[in-house]
């Protein structure tokens, strides 16, 4: 049972004012009910049973004071608060009338989700005249004797309508001032096309200004900046009016309330409970939703939400909650309150309580790559072969599809820090249902883990734990795109037609009352296949849809057996609500229908742009996040519009984990998307939407707010714009030689596997120089996950794996481990593991011939690592194969990386660099200045360097540089040099290829 913790307050963060999104914020001070009456404030002279509470501003940079305090025993005020008067220099003051109480509780903020809520304490006040600086309280009035300070201020009204903004923040400085925070404070819509914002500016005459849409577009007036005087001014068209009148008198102010949101649904399992709910509308938009939950020791909470789903998790075991939801518009008004949703908790899941992410910078951590069910396996109870297990070959080899599983991978936790990495990337955990579906991106049920890959003692939250408590990262690979074409359970499963005739009753299972799919339990009474029986009806189901019903197709399966219409699910059939599924193929893989169709028939399309599909989906993941995920890998990125990705997706994952773990662990959630782009150039065949580079940006303009709408207009704007007018960054680059601090404004929040490098690795050089042709269109590439190959493809669209030649291996990995990027490395790749063979090939040969083949063999045995690349022990099959000239390169790269920073997260240049695989890069944050130069393979000489001593991380080699020149002549294939200005010396020993 949770203990009942006092509540405290919830602002809203700056961030969300800005992007208009309502986030849950850190918890410091009582939660406010809009339903409860606010204590009343009032200024002037205090009475006898009033507080006047003066707080110092001096330290402050707010343009605003707001005090949100409840008098004791009394409830609290509506967030902000109540706005603090100008008292005298560097004071303001508000008096609180207390009625009958004999203090008060109080938090401070600035109106824009900035708080000084005493470090969490809130403040305990007293009555009369009361002082609050830098955290101590004391009984003054410090204004005494002096002349109270003139309110000057400055009230700005910005014309956004003729720029479609939704969202306006001023970004300014007082004369003399300081700059506020890009992207500046929120400005509250003042009627239709205006928004206005007041501010202080103490002793000042004007103001600098820009604004912008919180979204990365700026109207700074052309890079001039605005000046803006005291008193009333306006905005619009490049153009200030100093003296001006209130461009709304008279207007309408946004008073109109969203509608009240329906279809409240809640539904438990375990101890957590996922409500969701259809949009509301409002005349000016939605921003957000208050969701009230009562029952339970707890009582009643409110907890404030962007997306139309929550999940509420570590509930009572056996107590009912009620859920009622109200929507929020951006002028703060509240909707009514929806009808109650009700759910049952039941009994608390076994095994370990939720995780916590690590939390650190990603870059700072290689990735090992698994197919969880082809890597080691640890429970032999738990393989399963399917219904392909005999025609695919893989009975005769005694290798099960499913094989691998959680508790094989931690008993192999050890052999992959030891190998240096710090990250593991795993194919997806949620249950499959399809007849070849051990890969995981088949999913059926996402809000369940799929048993094929669990035992006791090895839950998936097991594996979490284990590796945290290794120091390493579980990074989950997730799928919003599709599901099986079985549906998703849950949202909607669709029904077959099926016979049990005498050559079909080998397929269709007869139905088992109470029966439900897991993918591990064997049907009773076949005693061989795992279920199918709750799929399929001879009987026309209500409501059908599907076109001809039980008829013949004319067609045959490869066994000679009749084939029905209805009787597998396709995009075409009519068997998926056109709500929840697209009905299409693809045509055109670079067109807008890429990401409105079918990529296959074993991957039933989702309509992302549908609120409920939408809520599926986030409330599912959110589960993962509760349990302490490091990061998602995103499948199929690219055939997801980006509006939906920045809409919803996105933030809902942000929200979440700032919501559970904090807004630290929020920042360091790695998301990298896949966004297969399958050509050798900088933008996928001309298509800016279909690049990967684009994922990474936020949108720069506003939509429709319909999201299948928006995904239309998105698309063809950009199309329109095309690659020459797409935004540009150069947080991957050094300014000559100096580290800058990178702008992410306009960050998605996912990054990207580089698939450009990865279609050029056939050889590290041409990887290299394609690589860096397109770090400018990326947000920020030193976040890039580079790989040589996957479990899909191999360099240039290769079916094989990677083939190269050990020499090669060595050269690739010595540029991935030291170039911009998170180095990322296949399972297997350490031993070149079945180079040469076709990565997949479904059911028609066995798994033993593919790059998906088992790779347990190589590690069985015993392996202890007790730190990253160094291995303890090690008996049996894995100390031979800890022995390979690749492994023992990879470890050694993985010291070097780990020792030197600017490897790790350091921006790049080639500028003045001669030699071909040669860079130089830093990293500069507070006592860390990591600079190095770096050259793979070949010679090299880097002039206009800094002078001073540099030694090389491979070798010891001492330079001291006087002329800003240091030259190294080729290390040799395979072989580099890591110059680090005053660094340690050589790290690791000398192996095959670093010597």
């Amino acid at each position: 049972m949770r203990r009942r913790h006092r509540p405290r307050a919830r602002g809203w963060t700056a961030s969300a004012l800005s992007t208009g999104l309502l986030v849950l914020a850190s918890v410091t001070g009582p939660a406010p009910d809009p339903e409860l009456t606010a204590a009343t404030a009032t200024t002037g002279t205090a009475a006898a049973t009033s507080a006047t509470v003066y707080y110092h501003t001096k330290t402050r940079n707010w343009s605003s004071t707001y005090l949100h305090y409840a008098p004791d025993g009394g409830t609290w005020t509506q967030v902000p608060g109540v706005r603090m008067e100008a008292a005298c220099t560097d004071w303001v003051k508000t008096t609180v009338d207390l009625g009958t109480a004999a203090g008060l509780r109080a938090t401070f903020n600035n109106g824009s989700g900035t708080w000084d809520n005493n470090a969490g304490r809130n403040y305990d006040l007293g009555t009369g005249s009361i002082t609050v600086k830098d955290g101590v309280v004391a009984h003054s009035d410090p204004c005494a004797g002096q002349e109270p300070e003139s309110p000057r201020s400055a009230t700005v009204y910005y014309a956004a309508g003729p720029l479609g903004w939704s969202t306006v923040n001023l970004h300014y400085r007082p004369d003399g001032g300081a700059w506020t925070p890009v992207p500046g404070i929120g400005m509250e819509q003042a009627c239709t096309g205006w928004w206005k914002r007041t501010v202080a500016l103490r002793s000042a005459d004007s103001l600098r200004a820009a604004f912008n849409n919180g979204n990365g577009t700026w109207d700074n007036n052309n890079g001039a900046d605005y000046t803006i005087p005291s008193g009333t001014s306006t905005v619009r068209n490049n153009t200030v009016t100093a003296g001006a009148g209130d461009p709304c008198a008279g207007e309408e102010q946004d008073t109109r309330a969203p509608s009240v949101p329906s279809g409240v649904r809640a539904a438990a399992t375990g101890t957590s409970v996922i409500v969701s709910w259809e949009p509301a509308t409002d005349d000016r938009g939605v921003t957000g939703y208050q969701v009230t939950r009562t029952g339970g020791t707890a009582g009643t909470t409110i907890t404030h939400v962007s997306s139309t789903v929550f999940s509420d998790t570590g509930l009572e075991e056996d107590t009912t909650y009620t859920y009622t939801v109200r929507a929020v518009d951006a002028a703060g008004n509240v909707s009514g309150t929806s009808a109650g949703a009700s759910a049952r908790t039941g009994s608390a899941p076994g095994g370990p309580a939720t995780g916590t992410p690590l939390g650190t910078d990603p870059r700072k951590d290689p990735i090992y790559f698994v197919l969880t069910a082809r890597f080691n396996d640890g429970d032999p109870s738990n393989n399963r072969g399917g219904s392909q297990h005999v025609k695919s070959g893989n009975a005769a080899n005694d290798d099960p599809m499913f094989r691998g599983d959680f508790k094989g991978l931690v008993d192999k936790l050890d052999y992959i820090k030891g190998l240096g990495f710090s990250a593991v990337w795993i194919t997806p955990v949620v249950l499959n249902r399809s007849d070849y579906d051990f890969h995981g991106y088949h999913g059926y049920d996402f809000y369940r883990v799929d048993p094929r890959l669990e035992s006791a003692g090895a839950t998936y939250q097991d594996l979490i734990d284990a590796a945290h408590a290794k120091g390493m990262k579980i990074y989950q690979d997730v799928v919003y795109n599709h599901s099986s074409r079985w549906g998703a359970k849950g949202l909607f499963t669709p029904t077959v037609y099926g016979v049990r005739d005498s050559q079909w009753s080998w397929y269709y299972d007869e139905r088992r009352p109470g029966f439900e799919y897991d993918g591990l339990t064997v049907d009773p009474k076949s005693g061989k296949s795992y279920y199918n029986g709750d799929l399929w009806s001879t009987a026309e189901p209500s409501g059908n849809t599907c076109v001809n019903w039980g008829k013949p197709t004319g067609a045959k399966s490869p066994e000679g057996y009749t084939i029905y219409n209805c009787q597998w699910p396709s995009p075409t059939s009519g068997m998926f609500p056109k709500a929840y599924y697209h009905q299409c193929w693809i045509g055109n893989w670079e067109g807008e229908d890429s990401r409105s169709c079918w990529l296959h028939e074993d991957l039933a399309d989702f309509d992302t742009e549908n609120a409920q599909v939408q809520n599926y989906l986030i409330g599912a993941y959110d589960k993962y996040i509760d349990m302490g995920v490091d990061g998602f890998r995103v499948d199929t990125a690219v055939h997801i519009p980006r509006t939906t990705w920045n809409r919803r997706f996105l933030p809902a994952i942000q929200e979440r984990v700032a919501q559970r773990h904090g807004a630290g662990a929020a920042k360091n959630f790695f998301v990298f998307g896949e966004v297969a782009a399958f050509v050798n150039d900088k933008w996928n065949r001309g298509s800016v939407n279909h690049s990967a580079q684009f994922f990474t940006w936020k949108e720069r303009k506003e939509y429709s707010a319909d999201d299948g709408q928006a995904a239309l207009e998105m698309y063809d704007y950009e199309q329109q714009q095309g690659t020459g007018n797409q935004p540009t960054s150069t947080n991957a680059f050094l300014d000559g030689n100096a580290y800058h601090a990178p702008d992410h404004s306009r960050f998605s929040g996912m990054n990207v596997i580089d698939m450009r490098m990865h279609m050029n690795f056939g050889d590290a050089s041409n990887a290299f120089h394609n690589g860096k042709d397109s770090d400018d269109s990326y947000h920020d590439a030193t976040y890039n996950v580079v790989y040589v190959d996957s479990h899909d493809y191999g360099p240039n669209k290769s079916n094989e794996r990677y083939t190269g030649g050990t020499d090669a291996w060595a050269e690739n990995m010595s540029l991935m481990w030291t170039f911009r990027g998170i180095p990322t490395l296949y399972y297997g790749s350490e031993i070149e593991f079945q180079k040469g063979k076709k990565i997949d090939c479904g059911p028609t040969c066995p798994l033993a011939t593919t790059g998906r083949a088992y790779f347990g063999d190589h590690v069985a045995g015993t392996v202890k690592s007790s730190d990253f690349s160094e291995v303890d022990s090690a008996t049996g099959t894995v100390a031979t194969t800890l022995q390979q000239p690749l492994v023992k390169h990879v470890q050694r790269l993985n010291q070097i990386r780990r020792a030197v920073p600017a490897l790790q997260m350091g921006q790049y240049s080639t500028a003045g660099i001669s030699g071909d695989m040669a860079f130089k890069r830093r990293y500069t944050s507070g006592g860390t200045d990591s600079f190095a130069l770096v050259t793979v393979s070949g010679a090299a000489t880097f002039t206009g360097v800094p002078n001073g001593t540099y030694r090389d991380a491979v070798t010891g080699d001492t330079k001291t540089v006087s002329n800003g020149t240091l030259s190294v002549p080729a290390p040799g294939k395979g072989n580099l040099r890591v110059y680090v200005l005053n660094g340690t010396g050589k790290i690791g020993a000398d192996g095959p290829y670093l010597k």
